[in-house]
């Protein structure tokens, strides 16, 4: 098992509106990608239990051209209302880096 963080080259969060934040775990290597990819881990379910949302709500997107997963679901709180803890949503990829990947 390796975690997400010594695989992926670029984890990182980020506003997708006011009421949306996105997610992005990005690689170079095309072989490691793929060894991501089958291993199924990264799926819109893992993203729904990671950021307290529901399934149905989480956009899930695999870019074999980029290399690149891509997740999208509603913020908590829209970005600057009062609780809002992170104005651009920048610092949410945190709790993906302990994500463990089954790879050979």
């Amino acid at each position: 098992m390796a975690k997400l963080k010594d695989l992926a080259n670029v984890i990182r969060s980020k506003n997708a509106g006011a009421f949306q934040l996105t997610l992005d775990v990005m690689f170079v290597d095309p072989e490691l990608y793929a060894k991501v990819k089958r291993s199924g881990v990264l799926n819109r379910e893992l993203f729904a239990r990671l950021y307290k949302a529901r399934v149905e709500d989480v956009i899930f997107a695999e870019y074999d051209a980029a290399y690149a997963f891509k997740a999208t679901m509603p913020r908590p709180v829209p970005s600057g209302h009062f609780g809002d803890t992170d104005l651009l949503g920048s610092q949410q990829h945190s709790l993906l880096f302990e994500v463990e990947i089954p790879i050979d």
